[in-house]
């Protein structure tokens, strides 16, 4: 089993950012990657970036590319989400989200159904 506790949502205005963190727990081997989904009301929910717990694999949506840095400590076994130059489309539930599988390609994880282990989510509200 593996828990997920997200942290560190807030409002911020557009142009600002915030950071996001998610601290894991229980089998190492159960969460292989760790990933950041959001959905806005009445959408559905949408990848937002992935990283290996190994390696230096890392993915971003394209949505969020060069305003976004996912990144980890094994350490603490925690993850963040560094959120720049936000804008109020990134108004969301951010969720983080473990997955078990092996894939080479990480592009395969932007894909929520691969993700066992998912955060009670984290409000991330961008205002005007």
């Amino acid at each position: 089993q593996v828990q997920l506790v997200e942290s560190g949502g807030g409002l911020v205005q557009a142009g600002g950012s915030l950071s996001v963190s998610c601290a894991a727990s229980g089998r190492t081997s159960s969460r292989r990657a760790m990933g950041w989904f959001r959905q806005a009301p009445g959408k559905e929910r949408e990848f937002v970036a992935v990283i290996k717990w190994s390696g230096s694999s890392i993915y971003y949506a394209d949505s969020v590319k060069g305003r976004f840095t996912i990144s980890r400590d094994n350490a603490k076994n925690e993850v963040y989400l560094q959120m720049n130059s936000l804008k109020l489309e990134d108004t969301a539930v951010y969720y983080c989200a473990a997955s078990s599988a092996s894939y080479n390609g990480i592009s395969n994880y932007a894909k929520d159904d691969v993700y066992a282990y998912w955060g009670q989510g984290t409000q991330v509200t961008v205002s005007s």
